[in-house]
């Protein structure tokens, strides 16, 4: 028991001193993930949800599965928004569900700025019966699966400029709540808050094309810094390739396309440049949308008459 004791208390300690939040490719394609000032921002609502698979062909590789859900409150210059999620690695899950609110203030015409707050749960979950030990333990411990929930807190600031650009500043985990699995465990093992930085310039090179440069930093003490730097070229509106370049990690390709402006398909593959490359065949990513709009909705009206 000792010894299983002792690796629960180490596994604990490890994730509070790593970058504990989600990692997606499509950083860009799902904001709310993000910032909470991002709720309600567009005059409609939408849903995103995020599939990840982490370095696959190596056992117990992590896995992560996000829905999102904002829309704006109708004429009140504020949004509501939802995160839900799921991240599996190895013997470690941990679920969360965040509720966000965001008001907006518009500064010139499509030229506004957001301000949001999330609260929520997580909960956060080791299971026994995946962790192998050299020596002896307790053996009920190996078969148990032990669970604890965690307050979530999060802001975020939201500058944009509607089809031109975007900069946001968000800090997820603001309050840095013990991890309280084992009790011996609760001063090392806290949430991390994180320090995100994102943003986007929409370039028009003809009627048909547009250039989308995009970055996203994170930092997340005592964690190195984590800068994702990419582009999409986009033509019409409806489809776009590009690539994603994240430092000392890997290289991202990205498809995707948009139908009638409210179905939304996005992939992407990671290529890994570190030594992990050895042991897996890349990352990879789907995306799924919906986006429901007044303009959509007058089309499914035209339709039915």
């Amino acid at each position: 028991m000792k010894t299983l004791y002792t690796y629960a208390l180490v596994l604990l300690a490890s994730i509070g001193f790593a970058q504990q939040l989600p990692q997606y490719s499509q950083y860009m394609l799902n904001e709310m993930a993000i910032n909470p000032a991002v709720a309600g921002k567009d005059d409609y609502a939408e849903v995103r949800s995020n599939n990840r698979q982490q370095w696959v062909g190596l056992t117990d590789a992590p896995r992560t599965y996000m829905l999102t859900l904002q829309g704006p409150i109708k004429d009140k210059n504020m949004g509501l928004g939802m995160n839900l999620y799921t991240d599996i690695v190895g013997p470690t899950r941990r679920t969360g569900l965040s509720l966000s609110y965001a008001y907006h203030l518009k500064l010139q015409k499509d030229l506004n700025l957001s301000f949001g707050v999330s609260a929520g749960v997580q909960q956060w979950g080791i299971d026994g019966s995946k962790i192998k030990l050299r020596e002896e333990g307790d053996q009920q411990l190996l078969s148990s699966y032990k669970t604890t929930p965690v307050p979530d807190f999060g802001a975020g600031v939201y500058f944009h400029k509607k089809d031109k650009f975007y900069i946001g500043f968000s800090l997820p985990q603001l309050y840095r709540a013990p991890i309280g699995l084992y009790p011996d465990a609760a001063k090392n093992s806290r949430l991390a808050s994180q320090y995100n930085v994102n943003g986007a310039y929409k370039i028009q090179v003809n009627e048909e094309f547009t250039v989308e440069p995009s970055f996203l930093f994170k930092y997340e003490k005592p964690a190195p810094a984590k800068v994702d730097v990419g582009a999409r070229v986009i033509y019409k509106n409806e489809m776009w390739a590009g690539l994603v370049y994240r430092h000392k990690d890997a290289v991202s390709m990205l498809l995707g396309y948009m139908y009638k402006d409210y179905l939304i398909v996005g992939y992407s593959y990671d290529f890994t440049t570190t030594k992990m490359r050895n042991y897996s065949n890349g990352t990879h990513e789907i995306m799924l949308g919906l986006r429901f709009s007044r303009k959509q909705a007058a089309t499914w009206e035209g339709k039915s008459n």
